[in-house]
């Protein structure tokens, strides 16, 4: 057979003009495309912010802390929009609010402390902590007292504390206001009486577990009571149960958010400060970032720093002996690390809010200094803190006194249209429960568990897909009304009993002069009161925080441990004081 005749083969070519032509064209496409050279400042939406060079990021697995060179791929690839502005209502309030308002009245079967109060039993309390820790040991103090129907003396604050501030009550509370405000509730007095110059007795100090119920304090801490008259008890903070009868809840709340409110001249530093952000801009977020070098050595993360971060962290951490060995990746992973300044920044950008914002940070002296600090700043260039808005004179009475400085943080992150927490520790606790009671004001905890992974592959995407994954894994951590489901949580940071919702009728209220009300704090100052409902039936149960993983610190007991069972002379050495601020 003959072979097969090969067929010839035909190469097609394109004919050198059209080749030239098409190159050309490619060329031309490709740098209308690519970002220009000089940014024209007459097009906002075609020119990006260039964040510095970051330190090195968290730990990957898949990455060696040698070769990490992100930000050369952050100016190519993940560009932050330049220019932006925050103009949607959303961002600084919930459009929900207006159908819910605090009510800590109590039912009528609340009988007058003149009528339950027995005239020997003396109740003292020595809280724990910072102030805000402190501030929850000092509202459970009052429960407690009406539980065991007894006289309770004004609790003395903690002075030999990481803290180390010498003030006593009445230099941070205004305690005569918080004595007349509560003597319908529970009798208070500001020390024991006296009997021939002489204390009547001493008193017999204890402790209760952590999380005691209304059972555990009639069982353990009533027959000492009775039978020694004055009791003294120590390291009091979280020492009463999230649940109890609706009337002890609602009598939490009026302690909390009505009688403890700061001395004249701490209030009028507060203002003072909240009077300048507000002259600055119509709206503005109050940031409490918590990163400082003891929160950091207390979660046990790591932030890229090399073998200097790990020695100086690991120095502070050995300040609590009971701590375990951490794995920094899986804290990191489950959500147990507080945010860097740049990634809280980033996440804010990516919600909507723009680089005109103006930003008061509430926080101490920051991990790694200006150059952590750096990014965030180039992300919200308006950056204010009280030592920026005052003058040192002005700040002079209160910067030898840790309590003092922090309160007006407090003031000034109460007041805030959005408030934001990179952690859920004590402040962050009491001031998300206290924006929940007074209308629900924008409150903003990150989802540092789904976060994790979206700043770890930030790169590898655009802006406007890391954007839209940042607005959908935050939903449910934006402060909304009933956006919290069924579980554990503080009641300090989820009152659910004193949030009443408003019916239809009430509702049509007009929706800024609730907002106004409780925006200027005058309820907590008792300049103002609300309408208050009675009925049960207004009341809407709202379910508790769960947490969970998403936790950043606080791994606190829950109601399902019995407190009864627990033995206070057990316990592991107290490490809240690292979360107290």
């Amino acid at each position: 057979m003959a072979s097969a005749r090969r067929r010839p083969r035909h190469r097609w070519r394109l004919p050198a003009a059209i080749s030239a032509v098409l190159f050309l064209s490619l060329l031309v496409l490709l740098s209308f495309l690519a970002p220009p050279l000089r940014e024209h400042p007459s097009v906002s939406d075609r020119r990006f912010l260039r964040l510095p060079r970051p330190r090195a990021s968290f730990d990957d697995p898949h990455l060696k802390e040698s070769n990490v060179n992100q930000s050369a791929i952050l100016e190519e690839s993940f560009r932050v929009p330049h220019g932006d502005r925050s103009s949607k209502d959303d961002l600084w309030k919930s459009k929900l609010a207006v159908n819910y308002y605090g009510c800590s009245d109590p039912s009528n079967k609340f009988l007058d402390a003149k009528l339950t109060t027995y005239s020997d039993r003396y109740l003292m309390i020595a809280t724990s902590g910072g102030l805000n820790q402190q501030r929850t040991g000092i509202t459970d103090a009052v429960v407690a007292a009406r539980i065991l129907n007894a006289t309770l003396v004004v609790p003395k604050l903690d002075q030999r504390s990481f803290w180390k501030d010498a003030s006593n009550f009445g230099e941070i509370f205004d305690v005569d206001w918080f004595i007349s405000f509560l003597s319908k509730d529970v009798r208070i007095i500001k020390e024991l009486p006296k009997k021939g110059g002489r204390v009547i007795r001493a008193p017999h100090t204890t402790r209760v577990p952590r999380k005691c119920t209304q059972r555990c304090y009639l069982t353990r801490v009533l027959p000492v009571l009775l039978k020694k008259h004055v009791v003294q008890l120590t390291k009091f903070d979280y020492r009463l149960a999230n649940r109890l009868d609706t009337d002890l809840q609602k009598l939490r709340c009026k302690v909390n958010y009505h009688s403890l409110r700061f001395t004249n001249q701490i209030q009028e530093m507060g203002d003072k400060l909240i009077g300048r952000m507000r002259a600055k801009s119509q709206h503005f977020i109050a940031l409490h970032l918590r990163f400082e070098p003891d929160m950091l050595a207390f979660s046990g993360c790591y932030y890229g720093g090399g073998d200097k971060e790990r020695m100086e962290l690991g120095k502070i951490r050995k300040r609590w002996k009971t701590l375990h060995t951490s794995n920094p990746e899986k804290e990191r992973r489950h959500g147990k690390c507080p945010l860097t300044p740049e990634e809280v920044g980033l996440m804010l950008r990516a919600l909507g809010y723009g680089e005109d914002v103006h930003i008061y940070v509430a926080s101490g002296e920051i991990y790694g200094g200006n150059e952590t600090l750096a990014p965030l700043k180039a992300l919200f260039p308006n950056f204010h803190s009280k030592e920026t808005l005052a003058s040192k004179e002005e700040l002079a009475p209160f910067a030898a006194f840790s309590s003092r400085m922090a309160a007006l943080d407090f003031l000034v992150c109460d007041e805030s249209d959005a408030f934001v927490t990179n952690n859920n520790g004590n402040m962050a606790k009491i001031l998300a429960g206290r924006r929940r009671y007074f209308g629900h004001k924008r409150t903003i905890r990150p989802n540092a568990k789904k976060l994790y992974s979206l700043f770890l592959t930030r790169n590898n995407m655009t802006w406007d897909m890391f954007s839209t994954k940042v607005r959908a894994y935050q939903k449910g951590f934006m402060g909304e009304p009933k956006e919290i489901r069924p579980g554990r949580g503080e009641f300090h940071e989820n009152p659910a009993p004193c949030i009443c919702e408003r019916s239809v009728s009430d509702a049509r209220v007009d929706s800024s002069s609730i907002s106004q009300d409780s925006n200027k704090g005058n309820i907590s100052r008792g300049v103002s009161v609300p309408p208050y409902i009675n009925s049960r039936a207004g009341e809407v149960e709202l379910s508790d925080l769960d947490y969970g993983d998403d936790s950043l610190i606080g791994r606190e007991m829950t109601d399902s441990t019995d407190p009864d069972s627990t033995d206070p002379d057990t316990e592991e050495t107290d490490t809240e004081e690292a979360l107290s601020d």
